[in-house]
């Protein structure tokens, strides 16, 4: 399934994991496991955020994709189910 994780970073965390270079590994490792179609960097509401989609293979690899983020970056995590305009269609199509 398509999904959107939005990954909140706590702002003295992540200022550490800046400060000892473990910001980028983090990053680099969390893109090579999940393979996002898209990877967006910003900041929301005031604090570093992560916006990745990808294809979630299987429901039991949310706590190994989570807790990288919560362990060292004490982030706020929100997963959605997204659909790219080609899903959408299919969908429209099954209404009857």
């Amino acid at each position: 399934m398509r999904m959107m994780l939005k990954a909140s970073m706590d702002t003295e965390k992540g200022n550490e994991a800046i400060r000892n270079g473990t910001l980028g590994k983090l990053m680099e490792e969390s893109l090579e496991q999940i393979k996002p179609e898209a990877a967006y960097f910003t900041a929301d509401g005031g604090k570093r955020t992560a916006f990745l989609f990808f294809d979630l293979k299987d429901p039991s690899d949310i706590p190994s994709i989570s807790e990288p983020f919560f362990l060292n970056l004490g982030a706020d995590l929100t997963w959605t189910p997204v659909m790219n305009a080609e899903d959408v269609q299919t969908g429209l199509g099954k209404i009857r």
